[in-house]
């Protein structure tokens, strides 16, 4: 049986429309157990010939963000849901986290970008980390 994720929440919230690069707000890590998470990424809403870029920093004190991402997702340019690992246990300082992106247009009509999105995150147990590490040896 797995145990309750302690993290389960929106790195972005819903209905985030942005048209120029930003920050979401902070969110603090530090209690989570297994600092792996599965981040999901929904795009809701686009113009055309558009790209959106979403990558996450850390931090040590929610305050001071490192100048390179932890990791970033593939560049986006449509609608539709996008999972992806992240996994700080090779972060011992990242208590804090936080999404940052980058929106790029091009081609005909409005040269101002559109992206309508958020981001969940929820801590992956322990539990299941330990069982899909088993079975990826097993196969191995």
């Amino acid at each position: 049986m797995s145990t309750k994720p302690t993290i389960d929440t929106l790195l972005v919230p819903e209905k985030t429309v942005v048209n120029a690069k930003g920050d979401g707000p902070a969110l603090d890590v530090s209690a989570a157990t297994s600092h792996v998470f599965l981040l999901t990424l929904d795009i809701t809403n686009i113009i055309e010939q558009e790209a959106l870029d979403v990558s996450i920093f850390d931090s040590p004190d929610g305050t001071t963000w490192g100048t390179k991402a932890v990791i970033a997702f593939p560049q986006k340019f449509y609608r539709g849901q996008h999972p992806l690992l992240l996994d700080l246990t090779g972060h011992a300082d990242a208590k804090f986290i936080r999404a940052h992106w980058e929106v790029n247009r091009w081609g005909r009509g409005t040269e101002t970008p559109m992206f309508e999105f958020h981001l969940a995150i929820r801590e992956v147990p322990a539990d299941i980390l330990k069982e899909a590490t088993a079975e990826a040896k097993a196969l191995a």
